[in-house]
């Protein structure tokens, strides 16, 4: 395996349109680092660039000790695993596995070895003679990921690889993929839009916008101390509530919204300069809980629509013409349309700059 280094990479296409950029990271070896971001962020690009299958316009792409970017895909010791299988549907699962190595000229006692020992990883001996009409979905995804686990790369890539599932099976090939990068401790460099699944297997996760970085961090350090307004909004499910408004102080601190003030606790001293100042509040829909007393509030709203999913349910909420929502962990539901009340969470409130967006140090 191998660490992966950009340096200021940089993707321009003929238009002027900047694919990437001045993208810089590194990815340790053994690392499942995951990409992630909305549709033409820029992930894929930056994936593809890795792979070789995409010019790099400026900046350096390292593997190991070597730079490699004019190095051709082959020649890069990479194995990349597709959204949409990409298997040939006339060979058994056992040609489609050993294709590679194959065309590599392995000696086919070896080749057999690694398809094997791929097959019994991936749970896949059984159906070492099926093609690929006969398997179901995500029997189809773990032979894409078995042609490039018998090569044993330096490099795993892989774009959007569960797209093409239903949930319960995404789910299944989730832990697949979290197990076999741990039984193998392989360095993987993993694109999604989804960000539960960013979540759940990245053990850094980049966040792209627009071509830009927005913040590289562990998952749960990006949940808890979002840089910035985009990565607060994109992450999170249901996305975390923002309160735009001016930060006053009178009595105590209020910020005064659009749909009314909004009594405050103490504030850390970082926000004490911001006094007078437009900012964002954000709060997760976990931590606007409800408050059976309406004197000790912070807001109050209308409850719109609730939506159950077992052990919890999300609460739609309207104040005045701002939606919101909250997270609901007990069984007893409210009324539709009822007037709730609610209070924060004052440790877990999040502050941004209303015009750059950026948080402000708490």
């Amino acid at each position: 395996m191998a660490t992966v280094r950009l340096d200021k990479l940089r993707k321009v296409y003929p238009n002027g349109h900047v694919g990437v950029a001045d993208a810089s990271f590194e990815i340790a070896d053994g690392e499942l680092l995951v990409l992630v971001g909305p549709s033409g962020c820029g992930k894929t690009t930056l994936l593809r660039m890795i792979a070789g299958l995409e010019s790099i316009s400026g900046g350096t792409l390292s593997m190991g000790d070597r730079v490699v970017n004019d190095v051709a895909p082959k020649d890069r010791d990479i194995a990349m695993v597709f959204q949409n299988y990409a298997l040939y549907p006339h060979m058994t699962v056992a040609e489609n596995l050993g294709f590679g190595l194959k065309l590599r000229k392995q000696d086919p006692a070896e080749i057999d070895r690694r398809v094997r020992e791929a097959a019994r990883t991936l749970e896949l001996e059984h159906r070492l003679d099926s093609r690929p009409g006969a398997l179901s979905g995500g029997q189809r995804q773990r032979v894409a990921l078995g042609r490039a686990l018998v090569r044993n790369p330096q490099v795993f890539l892989l774009d959007e690889p569960l797209s093409n599932l239903d949930a319960k099976l995404r789910l299944t090939m989730r832990v697949e993929i979290a197990r076999l990068h741990r039984q193998l401790k392989a360095t993987m460099i993993y694109v999604t839009h989804d960000q539960i699944e960013a979540m759940t297997l990245g053990q850094r996760i980049v966040v792209l916008n627009g071509g830009v970085i927005q913040q590289i961090d562990t998952p749960m350090n990006l949940y808890d101390k979002p840089a910035n307004l985009f990565v607060a909004g994109f992450l999170g499910s249901p996305a975390m509530n923002f309160f735009r408004g001016t930060l006053q102080r009178d009595e105590g601190w209020t910020l005064s919204t659009p749909q009314g003030g909004l009594p405050l606790p103490v504030l850390p001293p970082a926000l004490e300069s911001w006094q007078g100042r437009e900012i964002v509040l954000g709060v997760r829909p976990e931590d606007l809980q409800l408050q059976p007393q309406a004197e000790r509030a912070q807001l109050s709203a209308q409850l719109e629509v609730i939506e159950p999913v077992g052990s919890e349910a999300f609460l739609n909420l309207r104040r005045g013409d701002q939606s919101l929502v909250s997270r609901l962990t007990t069984r007893e539901m409210p009324e539709h349309g009822s007037t709730l009340h609610f209070q924060f969470v004052p440790e877990r409130m999040h502050f941004f700059d209303a015009s750059q967006g950026e948080r402000i140090a708490s």
